[in-house]
């Protein structure tokens, strides 16, 4: 379907809560009255009176594959499109733009329910996060457990409360307070209180929205919010890239949000990981050539609340082929492999950035020679650590890291 002309909007959306038809303003009611079409879930038919006559259709599973055919099938008629509260939030406005574009939309939003659980609680909205269950592997919320931060979890069901408390107590934040706030805004609203570590609530109702004051246990891992997490955060095999040359490197990564990242060579997976970790909307490949670090690296990303990332098992440059475009393409091994440099480098648009570190003379030679060719920064990183020397301290000298760092010029010019 193409996109229709503003002034003729295909297809209207409206939101609605869980005070149904009567919460509607008078505007969304006569949306639904004058369609000839609505389109929504179940539970969100089920609120509409007979005076809506339109014929009802339910979404199909999976939805977002349907959205294109079941709005084909249905043009040139009015058509209205029921959400749950605001249809741009984690809603179904989304993929409807995307179909159609956002002139083909009009768009009438109801309170969303993160909105009705700030009014409830009292926390700003602004300050507010927001992590949604809703489709989506629990591990995420991982990423945005802090001591003292307050969440909002769009729940997926009635179990979730439950597995979301189960989750607290495995990252070890079972002392924080959680809240299952259930039909906002209905007339069956509800409201449960406990912390993670004392979580015994059968599932409720369905429709619910869990609030976290987190609080970390004594004693647990502290994960701080920008790279340089501790080396202990990570299972490995002595494949790793350690904490203060990591941090270094995604500095000169410098990952933005929504930017994708190839790591290559993954090993235990911290560089991609702490990619992904600076914002939710970066994008993560790494490559591991070995099947048993391949796995690691999942496990990794699973519990350090990036479980999105993709690893794929297999050697580079071949395991290249069909990948994103990359922003940033870091290179933590094999770097002597025949074409790897070159593939990488030729993969990146102008402005993509090209990280790569080495502790061999011959890999050191390699990058020598493209910092001759494309320019960038050739630093040595070295990193010594305290231990014990009989009765007395001394320093022990890690191994020196060479890393070369360059920007990629549309002309190909030195940057």
């Amino acid at each position: 379907m193409s996109p229709a002309s503003p002034t003729t909007p295909a297809v209207t959306v409206v939101g609605i809560g869980a005070d149904g038809w009567e919460g509607l303003p008078a505007v969304s009611q006569a949306a639904l009255i004058d369609a000839e079409v609505v389109v929504g879930g179940p539970r969100q038919l089920e609120l509409l009176p007979e005076v809506c006559a339109g014929e009802r259709v339910g979404w199909p599973s999976p939805l977002r594959p349907a959205v294109p055919g079941l709005l084909a099938a249905h043009a040139g008629r009015r058509i209205a499109v029921l959400a749950s509260g605001d249809p741009m939030f984690y809603g179904i406005g989304r993929a409807l733009t995307e179909v159609l574009g956002a002139d083909a939309l009009h768009v009438l939003p109801h309170p969303s329910s993160v909105s009705y659980a700030c009014a409830r609680l009292g926390w700003p909205l602004e300050d507010t996060e927001v992590v949604t269950l809703v489709g989506r592997p629990i591990a995420q919320l991982g990423a945005a457990l802090h001591d003292g931060r307050r969440l909002l979890v769009l729940s997926a069901g009635a179990t979730t409360p439950a597995e979301v408390a189960g989750f607290l107590r495995e990252q070890g934040f079972g002392p924080s307070r959680m809240r299952v706030l259930e039909q906002l805004g209905g007339e069956r609203e509800a409201q449960a209180d406990g912390t993670a570590g004392g979580w015994e609530r059968p599932p409720g109702d369905p429709l619910n929205v869990i609030a976290l004051d987190c609080r970390r246990a004594p004693g647990a891992l502290r994960l701080g919010a920008v790279p340089g997490l501790p080396d202990t955060a990570y299972e490995h095999d002595g494949q790793l890239t350690k904490r203060h040359v990591r941090a270094a490197t995604l500095g000169a990564l410098a990952p933005a949000p929504g930017e994708t990242l190839w790591d290559i060579g993954g090993g235990s997976g911290s560089i991609a990981v702490e990619w992904m970790r600076t914002h939710r909307s970066c994008r993560a490949v790494t490559v591991e050539r070995d099947p048993v670090r391949a796995e690691r690296i999942a496990r990794n990303a699973e519990q350090l609340g990036v479980p999105t990332l993709r690893v794929v098992t297999g050697a580079a440059p071949a395991a290249l082929t069909r990948l994103p475009t990359p922003d940033a393409v870091f290179i933590g091994g094999g770097l002597t492999v025949p074409g790897l440099i070159e593939a990488c480098w030729e993969a990146l648009p102008a402005g993509g950035r090209l990280v790569a570190n080495t502790v061999t003379l011959e890999s050191e030679a390699l990058l020598a020679d493209w910092y001759r060719r494309h320019g960038g920064d050739l630093v040595r990183l070295a990193v010594a650590h305290a231990v014990p020397v009989g009765g007395f301290t001394g320093w022990r000298q890690a191994m020196p890291v060479t890393q070369w760092a360059a920007t990629k010029s549309g002309s190909g010019e030195k940057r």
